[in-house]
């Protein structure tokens, strides 16, 4: 049994998605329409860059999503693959989004504006240089946690953000505080990094972004998705239209059990899973939740033969 999964921030490049662009009308057609929902030209973004337009966080969530969404309905339309017989769909963060999408319970347009202003809310939320976020890398999530509860500036300024994988998670809060957490886990030989982020994305100080990102995602009509979505928030299944609103506004201040939303798939019979969208972070990140889990990657027209391996 499979699921699909497609990834969130960080995956994005210049270029991505153009041998779609470049084949398929149907591609053509998303881009072009995704530039009239947006009212500015994201297509020249995303296959021609600068570097600074694509990874402003405005940009970089539409985009991914675009391009994630046009791989997504070639393999549907183009080659009569049909993936809506999988077990769950699940996105990392902005990824769920493009999960929702392709499941059925959002419009295109309506994901492509949602994502851009989620970006915009998320970006203005905190001044810049205030939050940052840090990978931790060789730990569990729980000596993570003792060692953030063990101290009440971490506990009141910082919060675990992602649970990526065994050995990687990431606290998002105050930069200050996050800088004084990477001297302490430095004296303990535990080893992290700054991420290169504008943001405290997943954690209390993307409050304003919530209140932006409420009345957008509540105004918005979403069907009952088919398969059933693994949410980020509960890393368990939904497909009720009102909890997954609720869920999707939760998400923005809430951690990413990505770790957790595999475990729940693999002992609900998922062996296998098919990443959509740009770069091959996700399938990363699953050999080292669980070496057994076979796992394809696509983001290439090359890539699709793969499906039928699996």
């Amino acid at each position: 049994m499979f699921s699909v999964i497609f990834p969130g921030q960080g995956s994005q490049s210049i270029g991505m998605g153009k041998e779609f662009h470049e084949k398929y009308d149907l591609v053509k057609d998303l881009f072009s329409r995704a530039n009239k929902a947006l009212g500015f030209d994201i297509t020249k973004i995303i296959l021609e860059g600068p570097d600074e337009k694509i990874n402003l966080t405005e940009n970089t969530q539409p985009a991914i999503f675009i391009v994630s969404f046009a791989i997504y309905s070639v393999i549907i339309k183009e080659f009569n693959i049909n993936l809506s017989n999988g077990k769950y769909f699940a996105g990392h963060s902005l990824g769920e989004y493009s999960a929702l999408t392709c499941a059925g319970a959002l419009k295109f347009e309506d994901t492509v504006k949602l994502l851009n202003e989620r970006g915009k809310s998320m970006q203005s939320a905190v001044p810049l240089g205030e939050g940052g976020m840090l990978a931790i890398l060789g730990q569990t999530i729980n000596e993570i946690e003792n060692i953030i509860l063990s101290n009440n500036d971490f506990k009141l300024s910082c919060q675990i953000a992602n649970d990526n994988s065994p050995g990687q998670v990431v606290v998002s809060g105050k930069l200050k505080i996050i800088k004084n957490l990477q001297e302490i886990l430095k004296s303990q030989k535990i080893k992290s990094v700054i991420l290169p982020v504008s943001a405290p994305f997943h954690s209390f100080m993307m409050k304003k972004s919530t209140e932006i990102m409420t009345p957008l995602i509540n105004n918005n009509h979403f069907n009952k998705p088919r398969p059933k979505i693994i949410s980020n928030v509960t890393s368990e299944e939904v497909d009720d239209p009102e909890k997954l609103k609720s869920l999707l506004i939760k998400q923005i201040e809430s951690r990413v059990r990505w770790r957790e939303s595999i475990n729940y798939m693999v002992k609900n019979n998922v062996s296998k899973f098919i990443e959509i969208g740009p770069g091959k972070v996700l399938c990363g990140l699953l050999k080292r939740i669980d070496k057994n889990l076979k796992a394809v990657s696509i983001n290439s027209i090359e890539d699709i033969k793969q499906i039928n391996d699996l």
